[in-house]
């Protein structure tokens, strides 16, 4: 039997969402992001297993607990995205398709952001729609389960 449930991780600094930079980020909170993301899944028979962590062994940690019991992973690795080898190897160590979300456009930002160790292994990639981008990772992604 296939799980009808999906991780949400964001990463380092995501807990500050509403307050920080709002020109960048807006003002919908990390809570909202969740309400959001559990809608999206719900209207589609899924529900949600969500986790915010500033420590990248959390994160990883998750991903690897992720493969007993979900059938996706929506991740939005905040500055992670542009440094860890080691997300990278944990997402596809567990051979779950996953959403790379990011609030912000990244590609108008400083160029460093414009990498990601995560685009070519990543079933969707949402970039720039805000918190919003969260619901529609999580259409995308089930609509390739």
């Amino acid at each position: 039997m296939t799980s009808r449930r999906l991780l949400l991780l964001n990463g380092p600094n995501l807990n500050l969402l509403g307050t920080r930079e709002p020109a960048l980020y807006g003002t919908d909170t990390l809570a909202d992001v969740e309400r959001l993301t559990t809608d999206a899944a719900a209207a589609a028979g899924y529900e949600v297993r969500a986790l915010q962590s500033n420590h990248e062994g959390v994160l990883i940690d998750t991903i690897h607990a992720a493969r007993e019991d979900c059938a996706g992973i929506i991740i939005n690795p905040g500055g992670l995205t542009h440094t860890s080898v080691a997300l990278r190897d944990a997402l596809t160590a567990v051979a779950l398709p996953f959403a790379e979300v990011h609030v912000s456009d990244v590609y108008a930002r400083e160029a460093f952001r414009h990498f990601s160790y995560l685009d070519d292994v990543a079933a969707v990639r949402v970039v720039g729609h805000g918190v919003n981008g969260y619901a529609e990772a999580v259409e995308q992604l089930i609509a390739q389960l």
